[in-house]
């Protein structure tokens, strides 16, 4: 008997990453795919060789089919290529955020039952920090780190093994028979509920993801990742140019006075920019430079600049979207949109609707929770790693809920409204206020402890924290500071420090914060920035 495919769902050589590159690589060889900050560029051949190559090393450290691999990296090659070979074995890729450290850092490696790990040498010693590393076996790192930590980590039961162990030579590599539907990576959320949650993803959820935030991109067009791989704003352009035949160019960071320069020299046409990154661009002087670049489109998330006044200055369209980790950007703009504040219509292929808290929908013009569903399997996220409750929560009645409060006119655009749950999002970083009150609660002097977020000067928000101390304890801002800086990532560490003796409660003890977001900067807070206290990435190399 022959059975059908859903005539939904693409051709597995149209959706499939490592048989997408197999493809492209057999197509056209020589054609550029990835140009790199030091001026190498690997052709698509060239960076299949790589991806096998990778994958063969893995193969070698006894990766299957379905374990997840651990990718601790900043931007760059190794990362790239890292991605790559874990899906060409049909291994599950697990990023890390590069600015993680203690619990949250211990809660992925924990949940996420990797037994290996690639990890660059600048972050490997944070792992002895932690009390335990869940099924780690085995760290590839950088050989300076093995000769120092090796014995260290031989104590642990873990193995070290050079980077160098990536370029052994390709052992009669093929690809295994990879379908939409498969596992291809874990994407760990900032927890804005509770403790961070990996959200799961087909092959199929990725390539619509990235096939839909690139709209009218070719092969003459080139994308340049200047979002973290370890986050879905880096991962789905990716994805969405191999999908369309087209290249990028991978580099470190986003920086202001070198942005257009960049761009000139890796021959980038797009872009995606967090909001803050396209609020520091239109602060700049006006120069007579600023149309001197390749851009063509620019995608600004969200898009709180006029994106007729950014069009005319720089000389490129804008567009903007909505979009998470566990959906597919089911909301996007027209170029140069003009209705201000929306985030777009609804595309093809999703259903939507705003809700109230019993999941009655609302009406127009009225704000209510966005809940979506896709008409073609696969194409969303199927869950959360070993987390069936969340799981079950976040799908309850049959639609995914995004906690995000909407509202939508009468011409069917989109308008973010607020959080439905206690996220904060600073500098394009979304971070759990959960996460920060744990590391607050830990200190010995703290009673209680909420954090949230407040307007700041450069877009999106500041973290407040707002403590009451114990019993005869008292609290100094600086040296609290100073005690989360070494427990938490950078983007985390609040800017804004308020002692009170008591917080804002309801009656069942529940914190009340809106009360705190409504007093925000108060004129007892303190604020680091104003007395030089800085907190700043570590830049990877």
């Amino acid at each position: 008997m022959t059975i059908e495919l859903d005539p939904r769902i693409p051709e597995a050589d149209t959706c499939v990453l490592p048989r997408i590159l197999a493809r492209y690589a057999e197509l056209y060889p020589a054609r550029i795919f990835a140009t790199f900050e030091d001026g190498e560029a690997w052709s698509y051949s060239r960076t299949r060789d790589e991806s096998s190559q990778t994958a063969c090393a893995l193969l070698r450290l006894n990766v299957q089919v379905g374990d997840r691999v651990l990718i601790w990296l900043p931007n760059g090659k190794t990362a790239l290529r890292s991605w790559f070979g874990v899906n060409h074995i049909g291994a599950v890729s697990v990023p890390i955020n590069t600015a993680y450290k203690g619990g949250l850092l211990q809660h992925v490696i924990d949940n996420s039952d990797a037994h290996v790990m690639l990890c660059h040498g600048d972050l490997i010693e944070r792992l002895l920090e932690l009390k335990s590393h869940g099924s780690l076996q085995t760290i590839v790192t950088s050989s300076e780190k093995i000769i120092e930590l090796n014995s260290a980590f031989g104590s642990l039961g873990i193995s070290l093994v050079p980077f160098e162990a990536l370029d052994a030579q390709t052992e009669n590599f093929s690809l295994p028979d990879l379908q939409p539907w498969d596992f291809q990576s874990i994407c760990y959320t900032s927890g804005t509920t509770g403790i961070s949650k990996g959200v799961m993803s087909s092959y199929l959820h990725l390539f619509t993801m990235g096939w839909n935030c690139t709209k009218g991109l070719t092969a003459d067009d080139r994308y340049l990742i200047n979002l973290p791989l370890f986050h879905v704003g880096g991962t789905l352009f990716v994805t969405g140019a191999l999908a369309r035949g087209a290249s990028i160019a991978v580099i470190s960071q986003f920086s202001t006075g070198t942005f257009f320069e960049v761009c000139r020299r890796l021959g980038a046409t797009r872009c995606l920019l967090l909001g803050a990154m396209a609020g520091f661009l239109m602060r700049a002087t006006p120069h007579d430079q600023d149309r001197n670049h390749p851009l063509k489109q620019v995608m600004v998330i969200p898009l709180s600049e006029d994106a007729r006044v950014m069009s005319k200055r720089f000389g490129f369209d804008v567009v903007t979207l909505f979009n998470m980790s566990e959906i597919a950007a089911p909301i996007v703009s027209d170029i140069n949109p003009t209705a201000p504040g929306s985030c777009g219509r609804l595309r093809e292929g999703v259903e939507a609707r705003l809700v109230d808290r019993n999941d009655c929908e609302v009406l127009v013009n009225n704000i209510g929770e966005l809940v979506l569903r896709s008409d073609c399997p696969w194409t969303m996220s199927h869950g959360y790693f070993k987390m069936p409750d969340a799981t079950a929560s976040a799908w309850r009645n049959g639609w995914f809920h995004t906690g995000d409060l909407f509202r939508r006119d009468q011409a069917g655009n989109y308008f973010f409204m607020d959080r439905a749950k206690d996220a904060i999002r600073r500098r394009g970083e979304n971070i759990s206020s959960f996460e920060v009150e744990v590391e607050l609660l830990a200190h010995p002097d703290v009673l209680e402890a909420a954090a949230v977020g407040v307007a700041s000067d450069h877009g999106e928000e500041d973290v407040l924290v707002v403590v009451v101390p114990k019993l005869l304890a008292s609290i100094d801002p600086a040296e609290l500071i100073g005690y989360l800086a070494g427990r938490m990532a950078h983007f985390m560490v609040p800017r804004f420090v308020r002692v009170v003796a008591a917080l804002p409660k309801t009656p069942t003890s529940k914190i009340e914060k809106h009360v705190l977001r409504a007093e925000g900067v108060t004129p007892d807070t303190w604020d680091r920035e104003s007395v030089g206290l800085r907190i700043s990435s570590v830049r990877l190399e």
